[in-house]
């Protein structure tokens, strides 16, 4: 029998927490809530979410702040950050900073459950299936591997985005991060030094 994901749901609203608690236990994962980053950071040593939901704005310290003390970019399960309509510039920080993607309020039920199934999917199968080898590869996270996946594919930052169950905006910063990691040029750059195996052009 296969043990359910576990959820870690990060926000100081608690109707928000036992909302989700819900529509999460309802779909079969096993959830743990917590209303702020010490409670969170302590449940986190003590066992590794499968994913998690983490509020931008709360007393104290700052998801932003939760995702660089969680080194986020580096941690295993994949971070959804929820956050309000205005939010866009600390969403596109959070991406910086290692978060999965961002939920915005009010929430898409449906939408949310099935971004974060693929989420949990598809970091189990980067975590079973590493194995892209040219220069820089071991600098990348799983997540920009998955968005290196798909642009190698040919697919658009909107087609890459709704494969992956994230926005355009979020595979925009993933590839920028991408080419400055792996020193290309342009996307034909790019695509050269994954499928060849050759560092940059000088």
């Amino acid at each position: 029998m296969t043990m359910p994901s576990v959820i870690h749901i990060v926000d100081d609203d608690p109707a928000v927490r036992d909302a989700l608690s819900l529509l999460f236990e309802t779909e079969g994962f096993r959830v743990k809530s917590f209303a702020n980053a010490e409670e969170f950071l302590g449940g986190v040593e003590e066992e590794t979410p499968n994913c998690v939901l983490l509020d931008v704005h709360m007393p104290g310290r700052s998801g932003i702040d939760i995702l660089k003390s969680l080194n986020g970019e580096n941690f295993p399960a994949p971070i959804f950050i929820i956050s309000g309509q205005g939010d866009i510039p600390m969403a596109v920080e959070a991406i910086k900073s290692g978060a999965y993607d961002f939920i915005e309020k009010p929430f898409d039920v449906e939408s949310i459950i099935s971004r974060v199934r693929e989420a949990v999917s598809r970091t189990a199968q980067a975590s079973g299936a590493n194995t892209m080898t040219f220069p820089g590869a071991e600098t990348l996270t799983p997540r920009e591997r998955q968005v290196l996946t798909e642009i190698t594919a040919g697919s658009s930052n909107k087609e890459a985005g709704r494969n992956l169950k994230i926005s355009p905006r979020t595979v925009e910063v993933h590839r920028a991060r991408i080419m400055e990691k792996l020193g290309a040029r342009n996307a034909a750059d790019l695509v050269r030094i994954v499928l060849t195996g050759e560092p940059p052009a000088a």
